[in-house]
């Protein structure tokens, strides 16, 4: 009997790692075979072509976990501390902190268990559109003739398009498991830009429409997450407010209001109830009653705070865009035309022919938010001195190693050296310009926001003054810096915020609606106390208005009995 006991745990056991193994290899097992090329590829995961299925699906298995289930093993220390810091998690000496406590602190507060992630691919039509903005729904849905039924409204667009995803795959002959570019068809470059920035993921470099919808499809998953995570979290606090509404109102009743709302409610209250008792009472009822009671005054005014902080969040949204505009516009009229024209080769339009700056400046304010298209000799533009020396032993010709290995050479000098070897590298097309673009691929120090903190101040203003920025006297270190990071982020992705702006935008809603919460929650109790004040001097104004009656009919009967008399 033991021994079969124990035969049967074992084969459970082993039916259970089955199981698993199963369901990990179930998501994907049925993809076609250019949906598994597409994820490796979008995932920079190599793989031999021709190749055969079973190696493909082996390749995906191998990184599956890593990729999707755990995708923050892959991140940096800032990375994994800016997601802490969103969860509202500290960490202690952050800037000291081992890569690996950290991803263990990120795993335990991480969206969804590794099932749930699996299980999430399985649909993927259930949340591919979360990240969407309204105007894309609309264009899919109209693009492929999908009915949205009135009013059409987010929600209505969302379900139409989840509903017909398949019909319209079918109908173009498309995957829906992993799907290709045709999902973003109805997308401007534009807008596969403005999402990488919105969510706070850099566009890559070189840029092409191909390469931003593989990075859209590689981060979907986790901005869906992302999105929902803050809007939970807001809708949370908002309920939180509500409580916390209606307990003022509670607070500002007196207590014949509350014993009249307990009489409306069936609610006995015992003689002689003292006012915390009487607040005890009605705490303890008000989740269960509806018509005409606290929770639905709490209710109303939570609905017109949040309708009011939607509108104003809405207006405070736009003016902000608005001002952003006004600034880049502001901040390139002072650019040089070297500076406007290499802002416009970046991106690959071309440069006006009347070569007047009216001109240049024009075309870059039409051009704002079009992504950067490869790479010029302005990418030398942020490096630093030892990236600038690295580079030119690496790819530079005789002069320009010579001047990279002078110890006294500046980071001017050395950024001429590095742009005219690549300016030369770059015409020649061949195996020297293959191996430049190799080189800049490869480098990531330029992108961060840290790039100009080991800089002198004599090099910031350098910086600046090639941008044609006037630096305001007395201007300190960490002011050049500010200005130095503005200048940059306009010239490499139209914006000075280029990342985080979708959360950022989420969480200033949530607080927003909060404030007004605790505004009209306030409002509520002044305006119930100058209700109750009121009411008081009308009782005190009665009564000495009848007082003083009494008093004149006291007296006027006195004096028609002394007349009498």
């Amino acid at each position: 009997m033991k021994f079969f006991s124990q035969a049967l745990l074992l084969g459970l056991a082993a039916e259970s790692t089955l199981a698993s193994s199963w369901f990990s290899k179930a998501v994907y097992n049925k993809w076609h075979q250019t949906e598994l090329e597409r994820w490796l590829s979008d995932h920079d995961i190599p793989y031999p072509t021709p190749a055969d299925r079973k190696d493909l699906e082996n390749s995906v298995k191998d990184n599956w976990q890593s990729k999707v289930s755990t995708p923050y093993n892959d991140w940096s220390v800032d990375q994994l501390n800016a997601y802490l810091q969103q969860k509202g998690i500290q960490t202690k000496d952050a800037a000291n902190a081992n890569k690996d406590s950290l991803i263990s602190s990120v795993k335990g507060a991480w969206y969804e268990t590794e099932d749930k992630s699996e299980d999430a691919w399985t649909s993927i039509k259930d949340w591919i559109f979360d990240s969407w903005t309204d105007s894309q729904l609309k264009a899919f849905a109209d693009k492929h003739g999908i009915p949205v039924p009135q009013p059409r409204k987010r929600d209505t667009y969302l379900t139409a398009l989840r509903n017909n995803y398949e019909t319209v795959a079918q109908k173009a002959g498309e995957t829906t498991a992993y799907p290709g570019n045709w999902l973003y068809s109805t997308w401007a470059e534009s807008d596969l830009k403005e999402w990488l920035d919105s969510h706070g993921i850099p566009a890559p470099q070189p840029t092409t429409r191909d390469k931003m919808i593989a990075t859209i499809r590689r981060n979907a998953r986790v901005a869906s997450l992302k999105a929902s995570d803050t809007q939970a979290s807001a809708s949370k606090s908002a309920a939180a407010a509500s409580q916390t509404l209606s307990d003022k109102l509670l607070d500002s009743w007196s207590d014949s209001q509350i014993k009249e709302w307990a009489d409306k409610n069936g609610i006995n209250v015992p003689q002689g109830s003292k006012r915390n008792e009487l607040l005890a009472i009605a705490r303890k009822h008000r989740a269960s009653l509806t018509g005409d009671n606290v929770v639905d005054s709490a209710s109303s005014a939570f609905g017109a705070a949040t309708s009011s902080a939607a509108n104003q969040f809405a207006k405070a949204t736009d003016s902000a865009s608005l001002k952003a505009s006004d600034l880049f516009n502001s901040g390139i009229s002072t650019w040089s035309d070297s500076r406007l024209k290499a802002f416009l080769d970046a991106r690959g339009v071309p440069v006006p022919q009347s070569g007047k700056k009216d001109d240049l400046i024009a075309a870059v304010r039409l051009n704002q938010h079009k992504a950067a298209t490869g790479w010029s000799a302005w990418t030398f533009d942020t490096w630093t001195i030892e990236n600038l020396k690295a580079y030119l032993a690496s790819n530079g010709d005789k002069a320009a190693k010579k001047i990279g290995n002078q110890a006294g050479a500046t980071r001017e000098q050395l950024m001429s050296a590095a742009q005219d070897s690549y300016a030369s590298a770059s015409k020649s097309s061949g195996p020297a310009y293959a191996s430049v673009t190799s080189y800049l691929a490869k480098q990531t120090d330029s992108a961060k926001d840290s790039v100009f903190d080991t800089w002198t101040e004599s090099e910031l203003k350098n910086y600046l003054d090639s941008y044609g920025f006037n630096v305001p006297q007395g201007s300190t270190k960490n002011q050049l810096i500010a200005y130095a990071r503005n200048q940059r982020n306009w010239f490499q992705y139209g914006s000075t915020t280029p990342s985080g702006t979708l959360y950022a935008k989420l969480s200033n809603a949530a607080s927003w609606v909060m404030s007004q919460l605790s505004i009209g929650a306030s409002k509520a109790n002044s305006e119930a106390q100058y209700q109750g004040q009121k009411a008081a001097d009308a009782a005190k104004e009665g009564a000495t208005y009848a007082s003083n009656r009494a008093g004149e009919a006291a007296q006027k009967a006195g004096d028609k009995i002394k007349e009498e008399l």
